[in-house]
């Protein structure tokens, strides 16, 4: 391809991407891999140089583009190289006129107002960057001492005892390491959600928002595969990816159960009262994710944040019970706005008595009821993470 033909290429996923961001579609990783499915022709140079620019587009501008084209020629104007390849000809965009362009910005204002408030102006950047790539060892099978000189691009991790952080495109499944089950993908301060559920082996623990299983797997590490460890959640889809990954980390003991939307409660009666450690990564904005999905911004409204606030306190509502007293709850989310994180445990704290706050987690910044992970300040996607154990 030419690099003109690879700008058009661009402007076509990034048109894909803000329709599907407006009709609720796929992801933009997931429309990227369906359009170089349709066109073999494309190399691997050009398939990198590609969703290069995709994305640039995309992380440049904060509110949605009206098109691919408006998002692209406002990259254009930072980057006069790629002005350049707008001249019209074969499988090349056509030259610029007076038409739409899209601004530059970190997300739209509603978002960027919230934000600024809460992390202050000089954090927001650091949320568009692009995304590091962290491994986490398994416990079960090996340590990170014993993995390391088998990785030799992988540095430890600052924060988990078990990551490995490598260089951005390291092709991890076609590791020795991954394909025994001895290595996960997931970001540092994800790992450390599920070290501050402290789970020990012949513990209860009940993660019930499991989806696809990483922070399950991580706390079967923690368990060294002994004890009961149930891995929830509404999506059937998503829970059925649990199975495979769990067969080749050697966590065999795991149990799932697939829930029902309003009647979760039912669902965990035999539970109640009786884990040692719930946790509950619970649906949410995703704000602190944007590194890895910047579309994202682009998809949220203050409806569907209002929506994922009464989906979190519901979570919560029927996850508390589960909990032994001594035990502990921890509740997590991928967001970085107050009315998700700090906000939502406050409430739940103050209709809640007891419980208290705990603050086993060294790593982020104290915020409320709990602790912060920003990628500003620790070099992780965002989170907020709060512990609370259960008094009476």
């Amino acid at each position: 391809m030419t690099p003109g033909a690879r700008l058009q290429a661009a402007i076509d996923i990034v048109d894909e991407v803000v329709a599907a961001a407006d009709g609720g579609g796929a992801a933009a990783d997931t429309l990227i891999a369906r359009y170089f499915k349709t066109r073999r022709y494309a190399g691997s140079k050009d398939r990198r140089a590609v969703r290069d620019l995709a994305y640039a587009a995309i992380r440049r501008a904060g509110e949605r583009p009206v098109s691919g084209r408006a998002a692209m020629i406002g990259l254009a104007q930072d980057r006069p190289e790629i002005a350049a390849l707008f001249d019209g000809s074969h499988n090349c965009p056509a030259p610029i006129g007076d038409e739409p362009v899209a601004p530059a910005g970190t997300a739209p204002a509603w978002l960027t107002e919230k934000l600024t408030a809460t992390l202050g102006a000089d954090e927001l950047p650091a949320l568009l960057d692009r995304a590091p790539l962290d491994l986490r060892v398994n416990r079960l099978k090996a340590t990170r001492d014993e993995i390391l000189p088998d990785i030799p691009e992988g540095v430890p991790g600052d924060l988990s005892p078990d990551a490995i952080r490598l260089p951005e495109g390291s092709k991890v499944e076609a590791m020795p390491a991954f394909v025994r089950g001895l290595i996960e993908v997931q970001d540092e301060g994800s790992q450390l959600i599920a070290a501050a559920c402290a789970a020990m082996p012949g513990m209860v623990a009940v993660d019930l928002c499991a989806g696809a299983g990483g922070k399950t797997l991580a706390l079967a590490g923690a368990m060294m595969g002994q004890g009961r460890l149930i891995a929830c959640d509404v999506d059937r889809a998503r829970l059925s990816r649990l199975a495979p990954r769990a067969e080749r980390a050697g966590a065999t003991f795991i149990e799932t159960r697939l829930l029902d939307g309003g009647c979760e409660a039912q669902a965990l009666a035999d539970l109640a009262g009786g884990a040692d450690v719930v946790l509950i990564d619970a649906p949410c904005s995703g704000t602190g994710t944007w590194r890895r999905n910047p579309e994202a911004r682009w998809r949220l409204t203050p409806a569907r944040l209002e929506r994922l606030r009464a989906t979190q306190a519901h979570v919560l509502d029927f996850g508390a019970p589960l909990v032994q007293p001594g035990g502990r709850l921890v509740y997590a989310v991928c967001s970085l706005l107050e009315e998700e994180g700090a906000g939502q445990i406050e409430a739940f704290l103050a209709a809640n008595p007891g419980w208290k706050p705990l603050d086993p987690l060294g790593a982020g910044r104290v915020h409320g009821p709990g602790r912060r992970l920003t990628p500003a300040h620790d070099g992780t996607d965002g989170f907020f993470i709060a512990v609370l154990g259960r008094t009476c």
